[in-house]
């Protein structure tokens, strides 16, 4: 494993992601942000949250694998929320929860979550990037 995740003394423990990854890898693979859509382009979960953060992380497993990695090879996460409010966090960690489930593995790396005005298309609510390091 090419990852190895740390929450280091002095920093609070999330939860939800560690505080930090190391990379000893030396392929970087970057995934472009990932927004709810199927693979014939139709938006899945139009106005529900955590279907399309679900979808979200679908995809961007579909596109590790295709690299060769998994979740586990993930250094940082980027997370773009449309209109963002903390009331939506219980179902932007569904979502997780949701893909975790399908997936069998449950993403933790490092991890920022940022509000945004608008996404490409009007339906989208969320669009998550990640980058990894594989051996």
């Amino acid at each position: 494993m090419a990852i190895t995740l740390v929450d280091p003394e002095g920093l609070p423990k999330v939860g939800a992601y560690r505080q930090v990854a190391v990379a000893t890898g030396s392929r970087l693979v970057f995934v472009a942000g990932q927004v709810a859509w199927d693979a014939d382009g139709a938006t899945v979960g139009a106005g529900d949250l955590a279907a399309q953060v679900e979808r979200c992380y679908l995809n961007v497993h579909t596109a590790l694998t295709a690299a060769g990695g998994t979740f586990a090879d993930i250094a940082k996460l980027t997370v773009y929320v449309v209109d963002w409010t903390p009331d939506k966090m219980p179902h932007f960690l569904d979502g997780v929860a949701r893909a975790a489930a399908r997936l069998g593995e449950t993403p933790a790396a490092p991890g920022t979550l940022v509000g945004v005005a608008a996404l490409d298309v009007p339906e989208h609510l969320v669009e998550v990037e990640a980058t990894a390091v594989l051996d």
